[in-house]
């Protein structure tokens, strides 16, 4: 089977399943669009998906956009699968901190600053608040890595992947690279595995 992958390139969210399918070896097409340029608002998206947003994959199976990487990853064993029993609810906890403290902090920051080219003093005090939010969550992600290489338990799971695709590149958002805990700026056991890049985003070093 092989998948069509809607996506815009520096999204942190799209780049998740882009690492998958290259991890799980699945052949994919990409198909590359400007959110900024309202691409994934025309009527033929929007047909694809209502909800008007990347990370859309087409398949003889369709894949609910909502949460892709559930449904890309087979359970119960190899590189990059769900967790067993249990490592279940921290695998859970993880994931859910990457949606509700990560992703909201550290990826709108990087968004606004990287993608739309707004400035510090454009943004005011909604960047700094950003900064402050994603800096707690970095200093949560420290102590959760603190003497081990991965979060759910002792395989490289889904919540690594998660927690990886915007922190490595927080800095491109502002915040402070030496804030950033070393296990994701160098350490090659998390979450590097066989066939990744360390600098995802953009065309040239995406997964290919």
């Amino acid at each position: 089977m092989s998948y069509r992958l809607y996506d815009y390139l520096p999204s942190g969210n799209g780049y998740k399943v882009r690492l998958v399918l290259r991890q799980l070896g699945l052949p994919y097409e990409l198909v590359e669009l400007d959110i900024k340029r309202g691409a994934t608002r025309t009527p033929e998206f929007l047909a694809k998906n209502p909800n008007g947003r990347i990370r859309c994959s087409r398949s003889r199976v369709r894949i609910p956009v909502g949460k892709p990487r559930d449904h890309l990853v087979p359970r119960g064993g190899g590189r990059g699968s769900c967790p067993g029993p249990a490592r279940a609810r921290a695998h859970v906890q993880w994931m859910c901190f990457e949606q509700y403290n990560s992703e909201p902090s550290i990826g709108t920051a990087r968004f606004w600053i990287a993608s739309l080219g707004r400035t510090e003093g454009e943004l005011g005090e909604k960047l700094e608040e950003k900064r402050r939010n994603g800096h707690a969550a970095l200093a949560v992600l420290e102590r959760g890595l603190d003497g081990r290489a991965y979060l759910a338990g002792d395989r490289y799971s889904l919540a690594d992947i998660a927690l990886y695709a915007y922190t490595h590149v927080a800095p491109e958002g502002g915040f402070s690279s030496m804030r950033i805990p070393r296990s994701v700026r160098g350490a090659p056991a998390w979450p590097r595995s066989p066939g990744t890049s360390r600098s995802p985003h953009g065309r040239a070093a995406k997964p290919a």
